[in-house]
């Protein structure tokens, strides 16, 4: 064979294996499009052939070389594997299938291996538009031709028409890609309440939707609406549902369900909380027929529960009813204009303007110590709606037509003096009014009444009233003043004999001495008294036997002698008066000492000396007779 022959061979054989082979890479698949088909074209509303018609073929071909593919019969579509990133959704909108019914809002899922399988999604009887179904994290083959994937970072199909970026931006925008979480995990202490929009619509006169299959054990068990065909089969309606999501990760179709997070209710220490439903069914009145004041049921029902929830925290569906926080700790409510406490419940109240007996106009402010019952908060609830419109629309009015009526019949005067009495009445009165209300007045503290306005009357009156008791306790400091004065006198009296204490207790040791020493004296003085008594008696008697001796003596000598002693004493005038000479020569002449080292002068029972008693006489006896002699001298 010539040679050019064979090279026109070669390059015919090149150019049919070019016609017929195809290469498609790994990372990739292809969307077969058949140009021309002996079985004819596709009809109706199909645009995948699934018998060799004209048309997208449901197969995909995959990475590799292919045969049989002639280049004037099929073209490739190059397209990219799926892939969806760890942790992230993507959602799926189909060309293809059954239409939908008026009354679905999404394609149910079918068996179709993530629709990879476009035969299987034909045949199963899969629909056309938004699938309930999603794709969880991993690579799909899946046929674009049939089927449009949006993932967050890409959006899959042959064409990309304006409704598929709609669709995408609008998902980014809700974080439809992302799974929904819940609770603790996401930094938040919520629930998640769910809204579906698919499945039959709510009955007549219903606002939320019932839960349903919630329970593992159940064939239908929907796992918190992760499931939505399982949830459909259950009977679960479209709309607010009855049942929130709860702590933890969920992989929803956000096209199906929209989820608002919203804080789980807290119920504080000291309250208790009194639930107002909006859902179940209609229960029988538990108030009794007296109550005439609303319907209380058991838990679950519609109206007011007759159980409260105690301190806690409660994952509760703000849409299906409401919890009323009614305190069971004693709380202070204040009467008193620009005042409130931190609950609030009395941030419009008003010192009560009262008009009196005489015809002042004070504001009197007022505060009260209320208390409820926790087994009675319904009572209150129903009654009143909730705490605030109890105190505002009941004890407002009431407390300010009392005090009104009090202060009619009190003076200014009476109404500041009584204040004590008015109290402890006020307080047994109104115990037994808040009684009927299904409420307990533990205090009723009354302020001090002041002005109105620019009205000075009840400020002037006070003051008089200031000044009549600053006169009364001047008058008593003034007694207790003097009182201290004369305590005064006592300490200075009482410091004064302790600082002589010292002086005085030396004084009476030293008199003490000095009466030792005195009876000391007084003994010795005695002894030489008596013996000075002693030693005179014996001189007198020595000098009565000297002169007896000498008279004996002048008798015998003679009569010369005798007149010489005669004429001595005649000289003397008196007989004593020698012997009284003689004596004091004799003394003068005597070794015994006139005066004694100690003497003691007293009356006449002591020895006071010979002269001075013989003296004494003497002068008696002089006077004596002088008054004897002056009547003969007449």
């Amino acid at each position: 064979m010539p040679t050019y022959l064979l090279w026109i061979s070669l390059a015919l054989i090149i150019f049919a294996i070019f016609l017929v082979i195809r290469f498609v890479p790994n990372d990739k698949a292809a969307v077969v499009e058949k140009l021309w088909a002996t079985q004819g074209s596709l009809t109706g509303g199909n645009i995948i052939a699934l018998n060799n018609e004209a048309g997208y073929q449901a197969d995909l071909v995959r990475g590799g070389i292919h045969f049989g593919y002639w280049r004037w019969q099929y073209t490739f579509h190059s397209s990219q594997l799926i892939t969806i990133r760890q942790g992230k959704i993507g959602y799926v909108f189909a060309r293809i299938g059954e239409t939908l019914p008026p009354s679905q809002t999404l394609a149910r899922v079918v068996n179709c291996d993530n629709y990879q399988d476009v035969r299987a999604f034909l045949t199963s009887g899969g629909q056309k538009g938004r699938q309930r179904g999603i794709l969880r994290e991993g690579v799909y083959a899946i046929n674009p031709a049939a089927f449009n994937v949006i993932t967050e970072d890409n959006i899959y199909a042959l064409t990309v028409d304006n409704v598929l970026k709609e669709y995408h931006l609008s998902l980014k925008k809700m974080g439809g890609f992302n799974p929904i979480i819940i609770g603790s995990s996401s930094g938040e202490d919520n629930i998640g309440i769910v809204t579906t929009h698919d499945g039959p619509s709510l009955k007549q006169g219903e606002i939320i939707a019932r839960a349903v299959a919630m329970d593992a054990s159940d064939e239908n068990y929907h796992n918190n609406y992760q499931d939505i065909e399982a949830f459909l089969n259950a009977g679960g309606q479209r709309g607010l549902q009855y049942a929130p999501l709860l702590d933890g990760t969920y992989f929803i179709n956000i096209w199906f369900a929209t989820i608002e997070r919203i804080p789980k209710v807290v119920i504080p220490i000291g309250y208790v909380g009194v639930v107002v439903s909006y859902h179940g069914k209609a229960g029988a009145d538990t108030s009794g027929a007296s109550f005439r004041h609303g319907e209380r049921v058991h838990e679950g029902e519609r109206g007011v529960w007759e159980v409260t929830l105690g301190p806690g925290k409660y994952s509760f569906n703000k849409y299906a009813g409401n919890i009323v926080l009614v305190p069971t700790t004693n709380f202070v409510l204040h009467w008193v204009t620009g005042r409130s406490e931190s609950h609030n419940f009395d941030e419009s109240l008003m010192s009560i303007d009262l008009i009196t007996k005489d015809a002042y106009e004070p504001l009197l402010p007022l505060s009260v110590v209320v208390h409820i019952d926790y087994q009675k908060a319904p009572n209150v609830i129903q009654r009143f709606g909730d705490v605030k419109q109890l105190i505002t629309q009941t004890l407002d009015p009431l407390l300010s037509a009392y005090f009104r009526d009090i202060a009619h019949k009190k003076t200014m005067l009476e109404l500041v003096h009584d204040r004590d009495t008015i109290q402890n009445q006020a307080r047994e009165e109104l115990r037994t009014k808040f009684l009927q209300f299904d409420i307990e007045c533990v205090d009723v503290l009354i302020g001090r009444p002041g002005s109105n306005g620019d009205d000075t009357k009840i400020e002037t009156l006070l003051e008089q009233l200031r000044l009549r008791q600053l006169s009364l306790e001047q008058i008593e400091t003034y007694a207790k003043q003097e009182m201290a004065a004369d305590k005064e006198k006592n300490l200075n009296e009482s410091l004064a004999r302790a600082r002589m204490q010292t002086d005085l207790t030396a004084s009476r040791v030293r008199v003490d001495i000095a009466g030792n020493e005195g009876e000391a004296d007084l003994a010795r003085a005695t002894k030489e008294a008596g013996k000075v008594k002693v030693m005179a008696e014996a001189d007198a008697a020595r000098i009565t036997m000297l002169a007896e001796a000498d008279a004996g003596r002048i008798m015998k000598v003679g009569s010369s002698e005798a007149s010489v002693l005669e004429k001595k004493v005649e000289s003397f005038g008196d007989s004593r008066l020698y012997a009284l000479s003689v004596l004091a020569e004799f003394i003068t002449n005597s070794k015994q000492p006139i005066v004694p080292a100690s003497l003691i002068t007293g009356g006449s029972n002591h020895a006071g000396g010979l002269l001075d008693t013989l003296l004494s006489l003497l002068v008696q006896e002089k006077a004596g007779a002088m008054a004897t002699d002056e009547p003969k001298r007449e």
